[in-house]
């Protein structure tokens, strides 16, 4: 499980239904070592973070044994260590990183075997990275863009624009061709803006996104409501209302971003999913 899980609101069955979530999916948290008298709860299983390289969270593999040791002070059972080799999201990173993180998770885990806990699990995993985990290394993996792909792991080179399975429909609502004009003087404006495909765009990248149809097109600005992209030489300037499939940069924020996703579902034809849980990022 890529992100974080979010129980029901509070209430009798929704408390009840909220904690038997958290015992079944036995999630990992970094433990720091609890306030005096305060204890944990009883037989809760945790995973201890480590920092593989991403100097996001989680502590060094030297420090693996002490941060097991007050958990298992506040009550709370070790399982195993884990991290997120996010460095992985850059151009020509991902064999690198990957080694990364399987030295930081057998060296924890290692630590934690001489202290006397039994790891059990060594849980780690990135999209860019997914393919390049070796057996040696992690027990499992976590990522999470790979359930859809996106313009990003297309740049990478994880994945093919045809593999992408959510794009955002899109109309063009302006058009603009000046042949004697500057560059960026072909360019459509789509009536999809950061409050649709969000605002991510790292500095490797191309663009804010891509089209599914016209992998030459790229995404030069958003706005709130708006995309500008920049239409390639050669290929026809797309008609006013013409619709368009946008590959967003980050995959991740669209389903957060809207209430209801279309699904085709072949046969079936065109299903309509509300999106569970829009509105609980708290």
């Amino acid at each position: 499980m890529a992100h974080r899980a979010h129980g029901p609101p509070a209430g009798g069955r929704g408390r009840a239904r909220a904690d038997q979530l958290r015992r079944r999916l036995r999630r990992g948290r970094p433990q720091r070592r609890p306030p005096a008298g305060r204890g944990g709860a009883p037989g809760l299983e945790v995973l201890v973070e480590v920092d593989s390289g991403h100097h996001r969270s989680g502590v060094a593999p030297a420090a693996a044994p002490d941060v097991a040791e007050a958990a298992r002070a506040g009550g709370l059972r070790i399982a195993g260590v884990f991290t997120f080799p996010g460095h992985s999201y850059a151009p020509g990173a991902a064999a690198e990183v990957a080694r990364q993180e399987r030295e930081a998770l057998n060296d924890a885990a290692e630590r934690l075997e001489a202290a006397g806990f039994d790891v059990a699990r060594r849980s780690g995993g990135s999209t860019p990275s997914a393919l390049l985990t070796e057996p040696c290394g992690a027990t499992e993996i976590r990522p999470g863009v790979y359930v859809f792909g996106d313009a990003q792991q297309v740049e990478l080179g994880r994945c093919a624009p045809e593999d992408v399975a959510l794009t955002v429909w899109s109309t063009v609502v302006s058009r603009h061709e000046d042949p004697e004009g500057p560059e960026g003087s072909r360019r459509v404006v789509l009536d999809a803006g950061t409050k649709t495909l969000g605002g991510d765009r790292p500095a490797w990248a191309s663009g804010y996104g891509r089209l599914a149809e016209h992998p030459g097109a790229r995404i030069s600005a958003l706005s709130e409501h708006h995309a500008t992209v920049l239409w390639p030489e050669g290929e026809e300037l797309p008609t006013l209302g013409t619709r368009l499939r946008v590959i967003p940069n980050h995959v991740c924020l669209v389903p957060n971003l809207v209430d209801e996703v279309l699904v085709d579902a072949g046969a079936e034809g065109l299903l309509t999913w509300r999106v569970a849980a829009r509105g609980r990022n708290g």
